[in-house]
């Protein structure tokens, strides 16, 4: 039996609906899937029905960024429900920062001469959590680069142009938020952010798991 635990939709920066991912799952023969969009829930109910429907178990998720000392991390937090109100304020608040990013962003490429506009950005991103992806496929779309690995290496990296630093929150609060809303705190892709020294801080924290 095989499961994928770390999985984005077009409610983030994927580009399958949940009903195309869970059909992939499928023909791949997935036993569990969770969803794990970036700081939205959005997608859990459709790709509940949609793992139902493909005889897959679903793990309603999502990815929060968090920093400690400094440093970025992102914390997957599984078996959340969904409905929980602290939960849903707190991801708007990050979807509302996630917005912000991309109009300076965009206003940072406007001011070295990229005449791209923020509503570009958002008809592509089209939901609530749009990052950085979303301004790449806007700058191809647009002409501007020839591909997607052009555009961040010019523009959307660390240290380049539009670059924007994001919105965190102390891993442990993340932890307990996601403890908060009935889930499960694990760390993400730590072979990616290279910071196993924070681990143990982590799990006197409430780290549940590592990915």
């Amino acid at each position: 039996m095989f499961a994928d635990l770390h999985l984005h939709t077009n409610f983030s920066d994927g580009t399958y609906t949940p009903e195309e991912l869970a059909a992939h799952g499928q023909r791949v023969g997935l036993a569990a899937m969770a969803l794990t969009d970036h700081d939205t829930v959005e997608g859990c109910a459709r790709m509940a029905v949609a793992c139902a429907q493909a005889g897959i178990e679903f793990i309603p998720a999502a990815e929060l960024t968090a920093e400690m000392d400094g440093h970025e991390l992102h914390l997957l937090g599984y078996y959340l429900d969904t409905d929980d109100a602290r939960l849903l304020a707190e991801l708007a608040r990050f979807q509302e920062v996630r917005q912000n990013r991309i109009r300076e962003m965009v206003a940072r490429l406007n001011a070295i001469g990229i005449p791209l506009e923020a509503a570009t950005v958002f008809a592509i991103a089209n939901c609530r959590s749009p990052g950085r992806p979303h301004v790449g496929r806007a700058l191809v779309q647009d002409g501007v680069c020839q591909t997607m690995d052009e555009a961040f290496q010019r523009f959307l990296k660390k240290g380049r142009p539009a670059w924007v630093p994001k919105f965190k929150m102390s891993a442990p609060t993340a932890i307990e938020l996601i403890h908060s809303a009935g889930g499960l705190a694990v760390m993400a892709h730590p072979g990616l952010n290279r910071t196993d020294e924070f681990i143990p801080g982590l799990v006197e924290a409430g780290l549940d798991g590592i990915e």
